[in-house]
């Protein structure tokens, strides 16, 4: 068990993201898990569930940047990881980073792009970096991916690949919120003006270390071999 005074601001994180979304205690927990190992999340659930809620509520109480990629059929893997355009001040091509250079990615819908633009994330999610032109950019620390689908029979989906799913830890579900959590919802004020005025609860540089301190963890063997 780590020392209270390491997991007290972990503790400070949940509470504030329970207070924001309603009833998904659990959910968060895992979330936050996720992240700590260094994982990437997969959220399959339904529109209206809050699965874009948690990830803006996860960057924000983290002090992490966060930028949404919403993901359609038409789009190419250089609207993800950006482009080379040609200067004419200076005479030569200049990259313009992607979406991707950020520390917390929502790809938003990601089985609405073909398997071409859902490629864009592989070298990303696994080595931290991406490839582009021939030049490797590694991208900002930490770096976490939640990728948001819709159910595999809703219609204009493609179907995750396997080499994709391999690059996340988790695959978790929402929900609706029970009838409890509906009624706050219903009462009480706006969440997204509720998250706009919540102070972040963990620096970077403490989320880098508390996944240093998450890393060196002792396993015993039984719980390998299990």
């Amino acid at each position: 068990m780590p020392p209270p005074s390491q997991a007290a601001p972990l503790s400070a994180v949940l509470a504030a993201a329970g207070d924001i979304i309603l009833g998904k205690q659990g959910p968060i927990r895992l979330a936050l898990a996720c992240l700590l190992a260094r994982g990437h999340l997969l959220i399959e659930d339904l529109p209206g569930v809050g699965k874009t809620t948690l990830a803006h509520t996860l960057a924000r109480l983290l002090g992490l940047d966060f930028q949404r990629i919403q993901f359609t059929s038409d789009m190419l893997p250089a609207d993800i990881l950006g482009i080379s355009v040609f200067d004419r001040a200076r005479g030569d091509f200049r990259f313009h980073p992607g979406p991707i250079f950020t520390q917390v990615v929502l790809a938003d819908e990601i089985n609405r792009a073909t398997p071409k633009a859902q490629s864009a994330l592989l070298e990303a999610m696994e080595e931290r970096q991406v490839t582009v032109e021939g030049a490797t950019r590694p991208l900002p620390q930490p770096f976490f991916v939640i990728a948001t689908q819709n159910p595999a029979h809703q219609l204009g989906t493609f179907p995750l690949p396997e080499s994709q799913l391999d690059r996340f830890l988790m695959k978790l579900a929402l929900g609706y919120p029970d009838r409890a959590a509906e009624r706050a919802l219903l009462e009480g004020r706006d969440r997204r003006a509720l998250l706009a005025e919540t102070a972040p609860r963990l620096t970077p540089e403490e989320l880098l270390a508390a996944q240093q301190r998450a890393a060196a963890l002792h396993v015993a063997p039984a719980l390998f071999d299990y």
